[in-house]
């Protein structure tokens, strides 16, 4: 991959990208880019457009307008030179029922012209197990490390992976979560869509939020929308007796709490501690609450939705 001065070129990278169905667009105008060996997750609600995305940029869907650049090339004239270097898991795919697990793996690497041994590969995606398995006794969980698995088994330098644990129960979601640990330890590049916020903070080194085909931030997890320059708020169940005075940015009282958000956080909680020392008062349940990416992600896409306005798709 080519450089300029000691920083590779991004692995995706797309500008103004644009997809049309007739007077509905689908995708309006995203800019993004994908770093080397880095984990990136399109993050948003269903129908935001995030598969349409993913699909242009593996070259199954053409686009109305923009720039595509995958590994170098574009994916719309030169998908070919592509497909060996990608790896793709859809949100539904299939393999033979009725071969096992080894032998599925063992298929599609004959397809590839520098694959990775088949045992490295079930290890890495924690089939090793299962290698003698048949594909129809696999349970859901299994099915799709197994596809994950033929998505690397060629050793593509980048895996896409499109709602990856869609369906699956806690224990099944992050069995598959280290399996994409699994992928990121090896410096693979990874472009991921969900809809699940916790899956975005748990794997993503940075994400962008898509809505109503539009991306309306981007940056990391921690960051996102600002959660970094959000004051912590202090939150108690509210004490039989008048607070002390307390320096606030504002202050509410709801269903038997009070919520402050407080100029000098470390200031506040001295005062409401020694306060309530001494005067013997509990300050049942206090915690101090910072901004989840749950906060941030509900408010870029209200905000979203308010700008859109009335009649919006």
């Amino acid at each position: 991959m080519a450089e300029t001065g000691t920083r590779p070129e991004p692995a995706v990278v797309a500008r103004g990208l644009v997809k049309r169905y007739g007077k509905i667009t689908a995708v309006d105008h995203v800019d993004l880019a994908v770093a080397p060996g880095e984990v990136f997750a399109l993050l948003g609600p269903n129908g935001a457009g995030k598969t349409t995305v993913v699909e242009i940029l593996e070259g199954y869907r053409s686009r109305d307008a923009g720039e595509v650049a995958v590994l170098g090339l574009d994916p719309a004239r030169r998908r070919a030179r592509l497909k060996p270097r990608i790896g793709i898991v859809l949100q539904s795919a299939g393999a033979d029922r009725y071969l096992t697990v080894r032998e599925t793996l063992a298929m599609y690497r004959d397809c590839y012209p520098r694959p990775r041994p088949v045992d490295e590969v079930l290890e890495l995606t924690g089939l090793l197990a299962d290698r003698r398995r048949r594909v129809s006794r696999l349970s859901g969980g299994q099915q799709r490390r197994l596809e994950v698995a033929i998505a690397l088994v060629g050793d593509p330098e980048l895996l896409f992976l499109d709602e990856p644990t869609t369906g699956f129960d806690p224990a099944a979601r992050h069995d598959a979560w280290q399996v994409i640990k699994n992928l990121a330890a090896l410096r693979k590049t990874v472009l991921l869509t969900t809809h699940y916020l916790d899956e975005a903070q748990a794997l993503a080194g940075r994400v962008a939020v898509l809505v109503g085909g539009r991306i309306v931030a981007s940056g990391d997890p921690a960051t996102l929308g600002g959660r970094d320059t959000v004051r912590p708020h202090l939150r108690f169940r509210a004490p039989d007796q008048p607070l002390p005075p307390l320096e606030t940015v504002s202050r509410t009282e709801t269903d038997g709490f009070v919520d402050l958000v407080p100029e000098d956080l470390t200031a506040a909680l001295h005062r409401l501690t020694g306060w309530a020392i001494e005067h013997r008062t509990a300050l049942d349940d206090l915690a101090i609450r910072r901004p989840t990416l749950e906060d941030a992600y509900l408010r870029l896409v209200g905000d979203a939705g308010r700008a859109a306005g009335p009649g919006s798709r």
